[in-house]
């Protein structure tokens, strides 16, 4: 069966992002790590057991080992997230968020994307400065041939679908590009001093998704800019089930007055839940999941196949033996069909990043 990875991951290298930096921020480069991106946390700064060869057994993970992964698994493509970076939208200087998100660009052309379709990027964008977070999309998917780019669920002034930011889904609405909405700073969410990373760990990615998920909705941004694709990556697939339960019955009871208009509108009728499915089946909304999800195939039941893209995270928490067992138990599921299970692995990420088919 074939396999697209619909979120995978880069080690960033600072000095050779360092080097696409402009003046006058060229004249400090090199620049260290922390320098560049802000700390994602100060929770994972932890001392614990990982699986063996997770992020990489402790050794650089470049393009060869990434091909070397793809062969292993065989896997069509990936398309690639940051590490560090996931935390680009905590820098707080808008210049410097242009300057390092440009960089950041160029550097993952140049290292992955430009070797082949096998590697696909999602670019960052100054989320800081709207206008400039639009030029450098457009950018990224006219001149860097990018299927779009990430926006940080956690660490922005704002909610990711307040009005400020309609500049950047104006723009996408344009390319008719996708925007995948990703975790990994975990602060914030009532679990900043849990002695215990794992549950940390565990909440903290669908918590920002669920937080980015209700701003997408109930700001309209599905039927203002229908032709925009928006993802939501890393945080399973189980909290889909809260928010289709909690939305219908708060909303009944707390309506907002939306004198300004800029608010989702309901049909005559409609829920909560059935926007969200109605947006799903017409191909605006996606969810990121990997292969051992015990509640995948519930999912499937309650909002259809369409939206589930297969992650492999590699090389994070996981290691080639681990997502061979993931795709593994997948492909094996006595309780969804071979079209739900094609979806998964591989025609939901080609709809969302428009990638195009493999050839025969």
């Amino acid at each position: 069966m074939r396999i697209i990875d619909g979120d995978g991951h880069v080690f960033e290298d600072a000095d050779e992002i360092s080097k696409f930096l402009p003046a006058p921020y060229a004249e400090g480069a090199p620049y260290r790590m922390e320098r560049l991106f802000p700390p994602l946390d100060h929770l994972h700064v932890h001392v614990g057991k990982q699986p063996p060869e997770s992020f990489g057994g402790g050794k650089p993970v470049g393009p060869p080992e990434w091909l070397a992964f793809l062969e292993d698994l065989g896997i069509e493509a990936t398309v690639l997230y940051p590490t560090t970076a996931l935390a680009y939208g905590k820098i707080v200087d808008p210049d410097w968020a242009i300057a390092t998100c440009k960089a950041y660009n160029d550097w993952l052309h140049e290292k992955y994307v430009a070797r082949g379709p096998r590697f696909q990027g999602m670019g960052l964008i100054p989320m800081q400065e709207p206008s400039a977070a639009a030029e450098e999309l457009a950018r990224c998917v006219e001149e860097l041939g990018m299927c779009g780019a990430m926006l940080p669920s956690t660490g922005l002034a704002l909610p990711i679908a307040h009005r400020y930011y309609w500049p950047v889904y104006q723009e996408a609405e344009r390319l008719k590009c996708c925007l995948g909405i990703h975790g990994g700073c975990h602060e914030g969410f009532q679990l900043d001093f849990s002695n215990v990373y794992a549950p940390v760990h565990a909440l903290g990615h669908p918590f920002g998704q669920m937080v980015c998920f209700a701003s997408v909705i109930f700001n309209g941004i599905p039927q203002r800019f229908p032709n925009v694709r928006i993802g939501f990556l890393e945080g399973g697939v189980a909290w889909l089930f809260t928010v289709l339960e909690r939305f219908d019955r708060s909303y009944e009871t707390h309506i907002t007055y939306d004198p300004r208009g800029e608010l989702f509108q309901l049909e005559e009728g409609e829920r909560v839940s059935d926007y969200i499915r109605k947006h799903i089946r017409e191909g605006r909304l996606f969810i990121g999941c990997e292969g051992e999800e015990p509640e995948i195939a519930h999912a499937v039941k309650r909002v259809g196949s369409s939206p589930f893209m297969f992650s492999s995270d590699f090389p994070h928490e996981v290691n080639v033996a681990i997502c061979k067992h993931e795709i593994q138990e997948l492909i094996e599921s006595e309780e969804m069909t071979g079209e739900a299970k094609e979806d998964i692995l591989f025609r939901n990420a080609e709809r969302f990043y428009r990638l195009e088919p493999a050839a025969a």
